[in-house]
């Protein structure tokens, strides 16, 4: 029997480094993940470099490289694909910036650089949209919320430039930097010129916007600016559908993830309650994941909670979220026509509290995988298995192979 179907859930920085808190274990050895176990002992185990042996992984290059996207290649800056998953259509040519809501004092410096973790910000957005005005620096834009404190920024217009420092400090008590022309020429200078424009309105806006008096009534903190980065041009993408002959869809609340989907060709599915966060609607996305195979060749699904847990450097949190995920993935045993590929996208360990070069583990499990004789999911255990360590550019050349869709090199 040969599967036709391919699902690719990525377990965003699931991965991790030997954590004192749990006896020298990562958080995955240490959490209990019996069906994660499972599907390792029905499939085939390895572990894997996003990128490249010694390559720090960001989130975006290493998705592209799963989806076997060179990100030497394709790569662009996260700013338009962010962009792209927040709801802008990004065409090629355009400018895209990821931006954070922030709070500052009366003094103008940052005290919280993602303004206390605000929800629901599309109120917020909306004001900007509606009262920034550029067209005296001859800019189109477009701005919208994203997950979370996140939103994204899109410029459009003659002669704009992508070699702009960020007005982000990265700590908080300092006031958020100007923006510069990194490269010094008139397209730069007009980009910043119009970064600096824009962030100088929507402060206007936001000050004596309704949601943040009520946040300020209520404790919390308000978003009073905008802190930008990550500016990039949108290229273009030779579409997922022509690559590979399959119906693809995103299943994914990270604005980031969503936006390389779409810019691929992957349709995007939408699911109740997914937050991107620990608080996410786990079931709903294996529910959706399984629902959608129905109708598209190819799912990709990303869980983010393990990551944020990394990065707040919280190993006992990162643990129990893993063994949530466990929980929400009894449907995917035995799952019929399909092969399942599990990984991480990156590892993100918490003594680091950032992104690293270590390997991620992977497993494979459908009809017509070879078993190996792992019987662990963990970053160690698989290292024993029979993919050994592959690079993330490897997957689909051999998931396809799997659904006998990889096509013939010779005679």
């Amino acid at each position: 029997m040969t599967a036709h179907k391919i699902l690719l859930l990525v377990l965003d920085g699931i991965s991790d480094r030997p954590c004192p808190e749990l006896g020298m274990r990562t958080p995955l050895q240490a959490a209990l993940t019996p069906v994660l176990d499972r599907m390792a002992s029905d499939g085939i185990c390895g572990i894997m470099d996003t990128i490249g042996p010694g390559i720090r992984p960001g989130s975006d290059t290493s998705h592209l490289s799963l989806l076997g996207y060179d990100p030497y290649r394709y790569y662009t800056g996260r700013g338009p694909l962010e962009a792209e998953g927040s709801g802008i259509r990004m065409e090629a040519g355009m400018i895209g910036f990821r931006c954070n809501y922030a709070t500052l004092d009366g003094e103008g410096r940052v005290t919280d650089r993602r303004a206390g973790r605000i929800h629901g910000t599309e109120p917020l957005s909306a004001a900007i949209q509606e009262g920034v005005d550029l067209s005296s620096l001859g800019v189109e834009f477009l701005f919208r919320s994203g997950t979370g404190h996140r939103a994204a920024l899109a410029f459009r217009g003659e002669d704009l430039g992508v070699a702009v420092t960020s007005n982000d400090p990265k700590k908080d008590g300092v006031p958020p930097l100007p923006f510069s022309a990194r490269d010094g020429t008139d397209a730069d200078r007009k980009t910043a010129r119009a970064l600096q424009e824009f962030v100088r309105q929507a402060e206007e806006i936001l000050k004596d916007h309704p949601l943040n008096a009520t946040r300020v009534a209520q404790g919390l903190s308000p978003a009073t600016t905008v802190l930008i980065r990550g500016a990039g041009r949108m290229g273009h993408f030779e579409p997922f559908s022509s690559r590979y002959g399959l119906k693809g869809c995103v299943i994914s609340a990270a604005a980031l993830i969503a936006g390389i989907g779409t810019a691929v060709g992957l349709s995007r599915v939408e699911v109740p309650e997914i937050t991107g966060s620990a608080d996410t609607n786990l079931a709903g996305k294996i529910r959706a994941a399984i629902d959608t195979l129905r109708t598209a060749d190819f799912v990709l699904v990303n869980i983010k909670g393990a990551d944020e847990a990394g990065h707040d450097g919280k190993p006992r949190a990162k643990m129990m979220f893993i063994e949530r995920i466990d929980s929400a993935l009894v449907p995917l045993i035995g799952l019929e026509d399909c092969i399942v590929a599990i990984c991480a996208d990156h590892s993100t360990p918490c003594s680091v509290k950032d992104h690293s070069a270590d390997p991620v583990p992977l497993l494979i499990c459908g009809e017509g995988v070879r078993v190996d004789r792992v019987t662990h999911f963990d970053e160690v255990s698989c290292a024993e298995g029979g993919l050994h360590r592959i690079s993330g550019g490897s997957l689909m050349p051999i998931l396809l192979d799997l659904i006998n869709r990889s096509p013939k090199y010779g005679a």
